[in-house]
């Protein structure tokens, strides 16, 4: 099932990266981005992580709260905040939960090879739990933009 704008955006429990619980009914009252990338510390997740970090008080100024999600492990997720001294929390999904209930584990293709992976998306969730936007075509440098705007 694709999950669409008006859609009530599927609750979660997991694990940031200092293996603390987190729901997204803790965040109820607030926006929030949910972004789902490939995985830590590549190029293009690199880019998207760090537009948002340096953008982050002009995100936190319009009362969003950014999550990011990938497979990735914990202590790949503490790398990768550390490196790049990331301001924001990170999931680690690595039982897939998420990426499945929010429709961002795709069939992709490499070099003429098909494996499944994570489709880079953005759901923009209001106060209320319901997506506002969703964004598939993220520009990885350029990524608050696109938020702002939606």
């Amino acid at each position: 099932m694709k999950l669409a704008v008006g859609d009530k955006a599927p609750n979660f429990e997991q694990k940031d990266q200092h293996g603390n619980l987190v729901k997204l009914s803790d965040f109820e009252g607030k926006k929030v981005v949910l972004y789902f990338y490939p995985k830590d510390d590549t190029p293009g997740c690199t880019a998207q992580a760090c537009n948002l970090n340096e953008n982050l008080p002009a995100l936190r100024a319009k009362g969003f709260e950014i999550i990011g999600v990938s497979v990735d492990g914990q202590k790949a997720h503490q790398k990768f905040i550390k490196k790049y001294d990331l301001k924001f929390t990170l999931l680690s999904d690595e039982d897939h939960q998420l990426v499945e209930a929010y429709g961002v584990w795709v069939e992709k293709s490499m070099y003429g090879k098909t494996y499944m992976g994570t489709a880079r998306t953005t759901f923009v969730i209001d106060e209320k739990g319901i997506i506002t936007d969703i964004i598939e075509k993220v520009k990885t440098k350029e990524h608050t933009s696109q938020i702002i705007e939606a």
